[in-house]
């Protein structure tokens, strides 16, 4: 059975991330409590990928911390990585799956309650959410959804949910509100000079949200 946390999903970008480094940004994030962590590269190619893929997994190993490779599916194969991330316009779940075989995590971005109700359960693990907010990390996003429209598409869902789009640690209780297992963030770690304490920050508000939203206890998968 696979099992991951949404809780606090890190999106690593390597703009953001110049300041430290992808792997020091992404060790760190997971010291202050990020359970999640995805490679997302749009300009470097799978050689590129395919190399901080590989320091990426070192880095992390013997941590409880999940490896997620963004689109490319042969880096994602490459380094082992633990899942795999598409979009709407990276071609069909069902595509990736039968290349990457049953045991790896596949999530998939959705923008509609219609897509997430479309969403094939022994195909996808889980669904990113969004985006509940414009966010200049992802240029051409479709337009934001809100808590409400983040709300129908975690209803509509039959897999667990991660919130993405713009989202920050005061956001934290307006996401597990509306359903979500947890919130991906870019800027709020990417973007610091301390990404362990910002992580920290950022896992102390979900589990404090949590005790006080008893549906949300284990939500772990």
């Amino acid at each position: 059975m696979k099992t991951f946390d949404l809780s606090l999903y890190l999106v690593l970008d390597p703009g953001l991330c110049a300041g430290t480094g992808m792997i020091e940004t992404a060790r760190a994030a997971v010291a202050g409590g990020a359970t999640m962590v995805q490679l997302r590269d749009k300009t470097g190619g799978t050689d590129r990928l395919v190399e901080t893929g590989r320091d990426l997994m070192d880095a992390l190993a013997g941590t409880p911390a999940r490896v997620i490779v963004n689109d490319d599916v042969t880096a994602a194969i490459t380094i082992g990585a633990h899942g795999l991330h598409i979009g709407q316009g990276d071609g069909a779940a069902d595509e990736a799956r039968a290349r990457i075989g049953p045991a790896m995590i596949l999530g998939l971005s959705v923008e509609r309650p219609d897509l997430a109700a479309g969403v094939d359960p022994a195909v996808v693990d889980y669904i990113g959410a969004g985006p509940v907010f414009a966010t200049p990390t992802k240029p051409g996003h479709h337009a934001p959804i809100g808590f409400d429209g983040l709300a129908g598409i975690v209803r509509a869902s039959p897999v667990p949910a991660v919130a993405i789009g713009g989202l920050k640690a005061p956001h934290v209780g307006d996401v597990l509100a509306a359903g979500a297992n947890g919130l991906a963030v870019v800027s709020a770690i990417c973007g610091e000079s301390d990404p362990r304490s910002a992580a920290h920050a950022i896992a102390v508000r979900i589990a404090a949200s949590r005790r006080s939203i008893p549906r949300l206890a284990g939500a772990t998968v």
